[in-house]
């Protein structure tokens, strides 16, 4: 139990046993002036009454407070709860994003890569083509140095023989 609730029911226990036990003090009538006229009343019960009125006030503000903190705390967590919904969704919407990114990045090397390779095959080509055609001379050229070497040892040997 909350000790503020067991203060004020101990308290209010009190005030019980304190007119149960002095019941005939707060009957006795006495004269009550009234602003425009003066009444006789018993004036314990009256302010026994009061004490009534005032603490059912005080409980039905108690009561409306808890409900307007109770209904701004749900109004709160639905507030919270979309909060979260959105920025879900914005994450969500990111890595949607960033994958499209990514996706766009790769078609981009992927298509350099395609064309760097199809350019080194071009070079390749060429440099194979300048190889033979080099080949093709050397092989000439070693053709027409042997030609004329044979030229040179069978002109010797003629003029030997």
């Amino acid at each position: 139990m909350n000790v503020r609730l067991f203060l004020i029911l101990l308290v209010f226990a009190a005030l019980g046993l304190l007119a149960a036990f002095n019941w005939t003090a707060f009957m006795a009538p006495t004269s009550l002036w009234l602003v425009f006229t003066t009444v006789q009343a018993p004036l314990g019960l009256i302010m026994l009454a009061m004490i009534a009125l005032l603490s059912a006030l005080f409980l039905a503000y108690v009561i409306y407070l808890q409900g307007s903190v109770l209904i701004e705390a749900r109004r709160q967590t639905r507030e919270l709860q979309a909060q979260r919904e959105l920025a879900e969704k914005a994450e969500a919407s990111r890595f949607t994003e960033l994958k499209r990114a990514m996706v766009a990045e790769l078609d981009k090397v992927a298509a350099r890569m395609e064309s760097s390779q199809a350019l080194t095959a071009v070079r390749l080509d060429k440099l194979d083509h300048d190889f033979g055609a080099a080949l093709e001379r050397t092989e000439s050229a070693i053709a027409a140095y042997i030609g004329e070497l044979d030229h040179r040892i069978g002109g010797r040997a003629k003029e030997a023989g």
